[in-house]
């Protein structure tokens, strides 16, 4: 698949937004990817909008996630100048602020917008930008992914080494951005909190505060949003600089709101294929907390 992978990432782009809608036509149209599970999602979170309503963000989010998923291919090939265009970060000067504290830095991210051009964070020329993965189940694409992650110097970890590999940073006295990808459903048995995520209860997964925590780390969250086509702004919107001071579980239910107010104004941006409530009439295990 690589040749043809690569041969896809150098069409011009307006090929290559032709191409994408012609993958949008066969996914959605024909082979329907997880096109049940996505219109569950969508009537689940939103009960008040028609199906008319339903099927109209329903066919918007497929757009946007062939053309998501055919960007990270693009970065296969992309330079730093066009990227920097095409993912504009609004505010640098907030991390900046944060790396003066000469402490390392907590980012927490969603799967909304784009989350793979979120590399262009190295650009900025601050921290070294660290970015922790679930790995693929297949090993052969979670080595082509990683690959086109790590483009541009940035380092990923695995997160079963996450904090190991934070505490070894620290200890040798490496100060980095850390971007976790947060809103993802906890295993059950692994669930120790649950809150409401638009509007249901869920298990909720609170690792990136958990290690804010642990290692003193300020947090922030990367708020991107869609401008056009091919075209995102970010933006660093803090939520805790002191993190040790914050009430248990403030900073992750803090995100959950940014998150939220962003999916309540254009839905079709949210990765809708992820089972995110699959747990919500599931048994609370003992001791978890509620809130």
């Amino acid at each position: 698949m690589y040749p043809i992978l690569w041969v896809i990432s150098i069409l011009p782009w307006r090929l290559f937004y032709i191409f994408s809608t012609g993958v949008y036509g066969f996914t959605y149209h024909i082979i329907g990817y997880r096109k049940k599970a996505v219109t569950e999602n969508l009537m689940l979170v939103f009960p008040k909008k028609s199906k008319k309503e339903i099927y109209k963000i329903r066919k918007r989010f497929y757009k946007h996630m062939c053309d998501m998923f055919l960007e990270m291919v693009k970065t296969m090939s992309i330079s730093e100048k066009e990227l920097s265009k095409r993912f504009k970060i609004i505010n640098p000067e907030t991390l900046k602020t944060l790396e003066s504290n000469n402490k390392s830095i907590m980012v927490l991210m969603a799967h909304y917008a784009s989350y793979e051009w979120s590399i262009a964070v190295q650009f900025l020329g601050g921290f070294p930008i660290v970015g922790v993965y679930k790995k693929l189940a297949n090993k052969y694409f979670d080595q082509l992914v990683n690959k086109i992650r790590g483009r541009f110097d940035a380092r990923l970890i695995s997160k079963h080494h996450t904090v190991r590999e934070i505490t070894r940073d620290r200890i040798q006295g490496n100060l980095c951005a850390y971007g976790l990808v947060t809103d993802q459903s906890p295993r059950l048995k692994n669930t120790i909190y649950w809150t409401d995520f638009m509007g249901i209860l869920v298990p909720v997964y609170p690792g990136g505060e958990k290690l804010a925590k642990r290692m003193d780390m300020p947090v922030v969250y990367l708020k991107i949003e869609k401008v056009k086509r091919g075209y995102y702004e970010a933006e660093f919107i803090p939520i805790a600089e002191n993190p040790i001071d914050c009430e248990d579980y403030y900073i992750t239910k803090k995100y959950l709101k940014l998150l939220e107010s962003q999916i309540h104004n254009k839905p079709e941006y949210y990765l809708w294929t992820h089972k995110r409530w699959k747990y919500r009439n599931a048994e609370i295990p003992k001791g978890a907390v509620i809130d």
